[in-house]
C-alpha cells in the first residue's frame, strides 16, 4: 500500500501562505494521500482552510510522531533550492508546486485561500473607521518598512540584507502620503518614537497583536505598501492593491509582478545579483547589493504616484456594515482582558498563548492605556489625543 505523506514546512509566514496554492493543487491530483503539514514555523495561516487545517500540526503536538509521522513518509520542501527558482523562471508558490507535484516546470496558481473569521474582519472595518476618523483622512495605507533582517543599533536601522525601506524614505514617504490625503499606520514589530519627525497626523502602531490581526486590518486598508516580507503576500490573498518596494530580491522570486492589482518599484534592477539563501553562504552578494534598498526622491515619488494610481483604479469595495444592536440599561460591565489589563469597549478578551507575535517588542503597561474602541487600541471618537501612549508615540504635528 502507497504511503502518505508528511510535509514539513519552515520558515516565515510569507513562505506558509505561498505554499498553499500548491498544497491545495496537492489534494485535487493526489485525492488517495492523506497528507499532513507539519508546521514547524506555526499553523497560523493554514487555520480556517477548509481542507488544510485539519490537517497542519505545530511541531510539538503531542505524540506527533508515533501517531501521525511514522506511518508517512516525510518530506522536507526546500523553495529556494528549486531549479526555476534561483534561476529566476518561478515563484516561491511555484516552487513549492514544483516540489509538492514533481512537476517539470512552473505553472500558473490562484490565489491563496485565506479564511479570516468574522471576529477579524469586523475588527479590520472597526479600525480604519477609527483611523479616518482620527486623523480627518479618508484613505488608510498600511505600510510594512522592514524585513526580518532589520536590526537597530544606536538610533540606526540597518538591515544587512538590503530588504528593507530605509528610515529615512519612510518619514518621507508618509509625509507625502499624509499630503495628497492618507492616514497611515505602521506594521512593525519595533515601536518607531517618531518625535522629532513632523507630520501632518499621528501614526497608529499596532502592537502585540497576531498576524491574522493584522490580515483582517490590510484586508480593509485601502492600499499596502511593503518590501520583501509577509505583508505583500496577506495583501495579494485578500486582495488588497499593493506597491511593492523590491531591492536585493527578484520580484519574479518573491512578488506578484504579474498581478494588475501590484505595483513593483524594483530598485535593483539593474545592479543586483542572486543571494543564494538556503543554498550557500555568500558574503560576496550581500556586500554587491548593500545600499539597493535607498530610494531616490524620484523613486519615492514613483510609490506615491502608484498608491494613487492603485487606489483610483481598484478602489475597495464598501464593506457590508452588522446592524446595530442597544442593550437595555447601557452596556454590561466587562471583564478586564487578561493580555491588556483593559475592559475592551468591544467586549473581545485576548488569550496570552496567542500573542505577542515572535520578536515582538512588548508593549507599553497595560495601566497606561485606557479604554478604547478597537481591540487594537486606535483612538475613542475624540480625536488623536485621545490615542493611548502605546499607539500615539510622542510626535511633533505641525
Amino acid at each position: 500500500m502507497k504511503r502518505s505523506t508528511a510535509f514539513f514546512i519552515n520558515g516565515g509566514a510569507g513562505r506558509v501562505i505561498t505554499s498553499i496554492p500548491g498544497f491545495e493543487k496537492f489534494r485535487e491530483e493526489n485525492p488517495d494521500d492523506d497528507f499532513i503539514i507539519v508546521c514547524e514555523g506555526g499553523t497560523e495561516f493554514y487555520k480556517g482552510h477548509p481542507d488544510l487545517d485539519k490537517r497542519a500540526y505545530d511541531i510539538w503536538h503531542k505524540n506527533l510522531f508515533q501517531d501521525k509521522i511514522k506511518q508517512r513518509n516525510c518530506v522536507s520542501p526546500e523553495p529556494y533550492r528549486v531549479w526555476h527558482y534561483y534561476n529566476q523562471e518561478a515563484s516561491l508558490a511555484q516552487s513549492f508546486d514544483i516540489i509538492f507535484n514533481n512537476l517539470e516546470k512552473p505553472r500558473s496558481l490562484p490565489r491563496p485561500t485565506l479564511r479570516l473569521s468574522r471576529d477579524e474582519m469586523l475588527n479590520g472595518v472597526i479600525t480604519m473607521n477609527e483611523v479616518k476618523q482620527m486623523t480627518g483622512k479618508d484613505k488608510v495605507a498600511v505600510i510594512q518598512p522592514f524585513g526580518r533582517g532589520i536590526e537597530f543599533r544606536d538610533g540606526i536601522f540597518n538591515d544587512s540584507t538590503s530588504r528593507s525601506i530605509e528610515y529615512s524614505n519612510l518619514v518621507s514617504l508618509v509625509q507625502k502620503l499624509q499630503k495628497k490625503g492618507f492616514a497611515t499606520m505602521i506594521m512593525a514589530e519595533m515601536q518607531i518614537d517618531f518625535s522629532g519627525e513632523k507630520f501632518d497626523v499621528p501614526i497608529p502602531q499596532p502592537q502585540g497583536i497576531s498576524l491574522r490581526q493584522w490580515s483582517g486590518l490590510i484586508k480593509d486598508a485601502d492600499i499596502f505598501i511593503g518590501c520583501d516580507s509577509v505583508g505583500q503576500h496577506i495583501a495579494y490573498a485578500v486582495e488588497t492593491p499593493t506597491v511593492s518596494v523590491i531591492s536585493s530580491t527578484y520580484p519574479v522570486n518573491i512578488s506578484y509582478p504579474e498581478e494588475k492589482t501590484f505595483k513593483i518599484i524594483d530598485l535593483g534592477e539593474r545592479d543586483r545579483q542572486y543571494a543564494p539563501i538556503r543554498i550557500a553562504p555568500d558574503e560576496h552578494t550581500d556586500r554587491m547589493n548593500d545600499g539597493l534598498s535607498a530610494m531616490s526622491e524620484k523613486q519615492e515619488d514613483d510609490v506615491i504616484k502608484a498608491v494613487q494610481d492603485l487606489v483610483k483604479n481598484f478602489p475597495k469595495p464598501e464593506t457590508a456594515k452588522p446592524k446595530m444592536a442597544k442593550l437595555k440599561g447601557g452596556e454590561p460591565q466587562q471583564q478586564v482582558c487578561p493580555v491588556h489589563g483593559v475592559a475592551h469597549e468591544h467586549g473581545h478578551m485576548h488569550h496570552p498563548q496567542q500573542m505577542p507575535m515572535p520578536n515582538m517588542v512588548p508593549q507599553t503597561p497595560a495601566a497606561m492605556a485606557p479604554s478604547t474602541p478597537s481591540q487594537f487600541g486606535i483612538g475613542p471618537s475624540g480625536g488623536a489625543k485621545n490615542l493611548p501612549p502605546f499607539m500615539n508615540p510622542k510626535q511633533e504635528v505641525k
